[in-house]
C-alpha cells in the first residue's frame, strides 16, 4: 500500500505574520461506492452479493442503534466506533448546556490490523498539477480537521 501526498502552500491563521508554509497533504484516488464494495467482498469472501449486502446493511443498522444509545462498538481487529461531540467552552460549570454542543460525530479508532497496515505503508510524493493556497485557521463543521474541505477526488 502507498500513501500519496502532494505539497500544499498554506497560510496558518494562528501565525500573526501570516507566513506561508508548505505541508504534505494526503491524496486519495477516489471513493469506493457501497455497491462496488459489496462486489469486492463477494469476490474475496465467496459469498453471494445479496448476502454480503444484507450483512453490511445489518451491521450499519446495528452500529446506528447502539451508537445512538451511547455505546462504543468494537468490531474486533477492524476497530471501534464511538460517539463524540464538540462543544464550546464556558467560563462557569452551570453555563455548560446542550446548546453549547455544536457538532455530533462518530469517532473511528482503527484496530491492530489497520494500525499495522499503516505502519507498513510507503509514503510517496505524487505529482498533481493543481496548486492552491488555503487558510488553515482551524476546523469548521464539515471540514477535514485542518480548515480544508475534504475532496476525495483531488
Amino acid at each position: 500500500m502507498a500513501l500519496n501526498y502532494e505539497v500544499k502552500k498554506k497560510v496558518f491563521g494562528f501565525d500573526q505574520t501570516k507566513t506561508e508554509k508548505y505541508v504534505a497533504q494526503l491524496k486519495t484516488l477516489g471513493i469506493i461506492q457501497f455497491g462496488d464494495l459489496c462486489d469486492e467482498v463477494t469476490k474475496i469472501g465467496m459469498a453471494p452479493r445479496g448476502v454480503v449486502k444484507m450483512v453490511l446493511d445489518g451491521l450499519i443498522d446495528t452500529l446506528n442503534i447502539n451508537i445512538n444509545k451511547g455505546f462504543s462498538v468494537q468490531l474486533g481487529d477492524f476497530g471501534c466506533f464511538r460517539p463524540g461531540i464538540n462543544a464550546k467552552s464556558q467560563d462557569r460549570e452551570e453555563d455548560v448546556k446542550s446548546d453549547t454542543v455544536y457538532r455530533r460525530k462518530i469517532i473511528f479508532t482503527p484496530g491492530q490490523y489497520f494500525r499495522e497496515m499503516l505502519t507498513r505503508a510507503s509514503v510517496t510524493r505524487a505529482s498533481w498539477e493543481k496548486t492552491e493556497t488555503v487558510s488553515g485557521s482551524g476546523s469548521a463543521p464539515g471540514t477535514g480537521g485542518n480548515g480544508e474541505e475534504e475532496n476525495p477526488l483531488g
